[in-house]
């Protein structure tokens, strides 16, 4: 079975027509009908998206790897439609890795968990990974987190519902953060270890597969034929992997692979003669000649699917004391022989672990005329928690190549390739360029904020004719009158907690529920 390989911009397609009957080849002989059967749903969460059920056909069924052309699979063709032989919603389990402390990350991790950072003006991090997974018919999910879950445990709460499953009502996004037992009184100890923790939960599930995926990427992916091409190969685990030019490749860990697409070694950000040893032939995964040659080495995207039986194994009978997946699980499966094939995405992704690579993920959705990631795909949507707020409103206001978000309210200023979030309250002559402005949890009445005038205080958003630029400003931080946050002195590193602010890689970032007094110059 050949799949299709593209290297063309992300894109999915929905059923939208009559159910069709799609045969697949198999050795030349037998053919496998696959007869889906569609029904609406009205469910609020999903937008009137199409539920496709595969039958009662379920077992599982492997193709000999001799039989197989999958490694040229590539997840982001925009024409071809899985056919999954049993379907994702009741064979495969999602589980999300919340991450650790997000030390890079701070000072926005200070009062959340990484996966619970704001994004987009309307979003948060965990809604890329859920939201990919139920746009691939996975609505089983586990979100594992250890530090400040409450906020993120209070978003998928709101956010999704407990029916969100069909007609069966069996889907569910759940957080299960780390906890100590007598058997093991530890934390997570890493990704491998935070899995192996709840091992008893996860084998419960009547499923063929585990997709475990980050929490803090921003990319869209159709896991369905991520699934697909693992179970065509006959993998134990697949490897979601990048192609990767030279000057990137460096600080990424690398993977070589076979002529069948089957990973054979690993190197961690390798450099010199290290780095040209990790060469590979890409077009082998299903980029064409030119994109190979720009593109000579494969990264992996800390993505995988394991076969249940392969996860249960690994963690409990050859590697127990292991705690981490990149580094220690997946290098020793492929050194006992179990079969790790890399499958190819050819899309945009990013890694936000700093804050520079978060500031740039969300500047970039502002990028004319195509955006780096796109909140605008309806065959392939982003969800979130339903906040049923008003229209933004824009009085008097200058606003160029910037995204706002709901519930704003902007009067008689300048905004210029930003991201406003919601809630945001902006005054008069203002000027706001080049910055992230993540908004408020909550609105202060017109009695709270004349409260503050007669005190002396500042009410929740950016006071008059402040100056804003290059910078993160975190939820209901309190920006006064005549504030300068432009950073003309460049300086790249600073902390100055008490004060409310930090400055990482030149960025400056007011903490959450700061204060920023009238007159500051930053």
């Amino acid at each position: 079975m050949a799949a299709v390989a593209s290297s063309s911009p992300i894109g999915f397609t929905r059923v939208s027509g009559l159910p069709v009957s799609s045969s697949i080849e198999i050795s030349g002989q037998t053919k496998l009908h696959c007869k889906p059967t569609i029904s609406s749903s009205k469910s609020e969460l999903f937008g009137g998206a199409v539920s496709v059920n595969l039958g009662k056909n379920s077992g599982r069924r492997r193709l000999p790897a001799a039989h197989v052309v999958s490694p040229k699979a590539v997840s982001d063709s925009n024409s071809s439609q899985t056919c999954l032989d049993p379907d994702a919603s009741s064979s495969v389990l999602g589980i999300i890795l919340g991450g650790g402390a997000g030390t890079r990350l701070y000072p926005l991790t200070k009062k959340r968990a990484k996966p619970a950072v704001p994004l987009g003006a309307n979003y948060r991090l965990i809604d890329i990974p859920v939201s990919n997974c139920l746009n691939s018919n996975i609505s089983k999910i586990y979100v594992l987190t250890q530090f400040n879950s409450a906020s993120l445990n209070r978003h998928l709460s709101r956010a999704y519902a407990s029916n969100m499953g069909g007609y069966k009502n069996e889907g569910f996004v759940e957080v299960l953060a780390a906890q100590q037992s007598p058997e093991n009184p530890n934390w997570f100890q890493g990704t491998a270890d935070a899995v192996r923790q709840y091992l008893w939960l996860f084998e419960e599930h009547d499923v063929l597969e585990f997709l475990v995926l980050a929490g803090d990427h921003l990319y869209r992916m159709d896991y369905e034929k991520f699934i697909q091409a693992h179970r065509e190969t006959d993998a134990d685990i697949t490897v979601a992997a990048l192609p990767m030019d030279e000057k990137r490749a460096t600080a990424f860990g690398l993977m070589k692979i076979d002529e069948e697409g089957r990973i054979i070694e690993f190197a961690e950000k390798p450099k010199g003669e290290q780095l040209k040893a990790m060469r590979v032939d890409t077009t082998i995964l299903g980029l064409d000649d030119e994109r190979a040659k720009e593109m000579p080495y494969i990264a992996s995207m800390g993505i995988y699917v394991f076969s249940k039986e392969a996860m249960l194994n690994l963690l409990r009978e050859k590697f127990p004391e292991a705690n981490d997946f990149g580094s220690e699980v997946i290098p020793g499966a492929t050194s006992i022989g179990m079969r790790v094939q890399a499958y190819l995405y050819d899309g945009y992704w990013e890694d936000i672990g700093t804050i520079e690579a978060f500031y740039n993920a969300n500047l970039g959705i502002t990028k004319k005329p195509v955006p780096d990631f796109s909140f605008y795909d309806r065959s392939s949507p982003i969800y979130t928690q339903p906040r049923y707020l008003p229209p933004s409103k824009m009085l008097n206001a200058d606003v160029t190549d910037s995204v706002i978000g709901e519930g704003c309210v902007i009067k008689n200023c300048k905004i210029h390739h930003s991201v406003i979030g919601l809630r945001s309250c902006i005054s008069e002559g203002a000027i706001i360029e080049d910055t992230l402005l993540m908004g408020a949890d909550y609105y202060e009445t017109d009695a709270d904020r004349r409260l503050l005038a007669a005190r002396g205080g500042v009410p929740i958003g950016i006071g008059k004719n402040s100056h804003i630029k290059r910078a993160i400003i975190d939820k209901n931080a309190r920006v006064g009158e005549d504030v300068k946050i432009i950073n003309s002195d460049n300086v790249q590193e600073a902390a100055r907690e008490t004060e409310g602010y930090f400055i990482k890689s030149g960025i400056v970032t007011v903490i959450k529920d700061a204060l920023i007094p009238s007159g500051t110059i930053i």
